[in-house]
């Protein structure tokens, strides 16, 4: 069966939520058969490389026109949140598409805590998803924990990724490498927290390579590396030959400043002080890294990727 790789995107930071999107496709060898979805203007820069676009409006009016262009496709890859992805998943199902991976791109869904400030749909998709997936429909989450991205010059906003999270801008995520800083989160027992961690090019090709394999189960992790905060840390300063400054936190003093940042109504804070509890926690970090094993990838490691990043700042 011949499989038909569909991205839909919006407009803003939705459209470029995970820059592996554009990656993926760069992966695949037959973009004439990659669909991509706009709710703005056709994009001449891919249909110059061979994708077809289509316009499309994701509000519930419109759900038999989205049906419609999403008929005769094999895979759906959302990197939309909220109702508009919602919108896509209920049309994906009347449509009878067969997979249908949603924006997720981080942790394990079972570490988010109930209710979750970070959340921005993606439990309600996961729930439609599971509906659905009764009626034929598989799904998966791409888990591939926090982006390196967040780490490079400018931060995530810089690829165009995360501009509407509240914190992808550098310095908004552990560490603020052109300021030399560093923020180190501690567990109850008193450990630096872990994190697993993914580039973002290296992502699109992880997606690419899970597009041919015959069954999708409900999480597909990957992992370019892992490590604990304090190691990361490390390396920064290793790579820019200075030592940075470091706060360091434990559980009471991270909810100390959650509750400040709450009583200010400084939303900002609260996400960042809420990451930072998260990683902590271990929210984005995995063990079992089953796609590395199910597909021929070979990410890059960290270390290598932020030398890179940082060798002509």
């Amino acid at each position: 069966m011949r499989v038909t790789h569909h991205r839909y995107s919006a407009n803003g930071s939705a459209q470029r939520t995970l820059q592996a999107s554009s990656s993926c496709f760069s992966t695949i060898s037959h973009p004439s058969k990659t669909t991509r979805a706009s709710r703005d203007c056709p994009k001449p820069h891919l249909t110059a490389k061979g994708f077809q676009i289509v316009v499309v409006n994701y509000t519930i009016p419109h759900r038999q026109d989205l049906a419609f262009k999403l008929a005769g496709l094999n895979t759906v890859i959302s990197v939309i949140s909220g109702p508009a992805q919602i919108a896509l998943i209920d049309a994906a199902a009347e449509a009878g598409i067969r997979r249908f991976a949603p924006a997720e791109f981080e942790g394990q869904a079972a570490l988010r805590p109930q209710p979750d400030a970070l959340d921005r749909g993606k439990r309600a998709a996961l729930d439609r998803l599971q509906q659905y997936q009764t009626r034929g429909m598989q799904y998966t989450s791409f888990v591939c924990g926090i982006l390196y991205e967040r780490f490079g010059p400018g931060g995530m906003v810089a690829k165009g990724i995360g501009l509407r999270s509240g914190i992808g801008a550098e310095g908004d995520y552990l560490v603020h490498i052109s300021q030399k800083k560093a923020h180190i989160p501690y567990d109850a027992n008193g450990q630096p927290g872990t994190i697993s961690m993914t580039s973002a090019e290296d992502v699109g090709k992880f997606v690419a390579a899970a597009l041919d394999l015959p069954q999708w189960p409900p999480e597909l992790q990957m992992r370019g590396d892992r490590m604990n905060v304090s190691r990361l840390v490390n390396i920064a300063e290793a790579i820019r030959g200075v030592q940075f400054e470091k706060a360091h936190y434990n559980p009471q003093s991270m909810e100390d400043a959650l509750q400040l940042s709450r009583a200010s109504g400084e939303m900002q804070a609260q996400l960042w002080t809420i990451a930072l509890i998260a990683t902590a926690n271990g929210r984005f970090d995995f063990i079992t890294s089953n796609l590395n094993s199910l597909v021929d990838v070979t990410p890059k490691g960290f270390q290598a990727w932020l030398q890179e990043a940082w060798q002509n700042q």
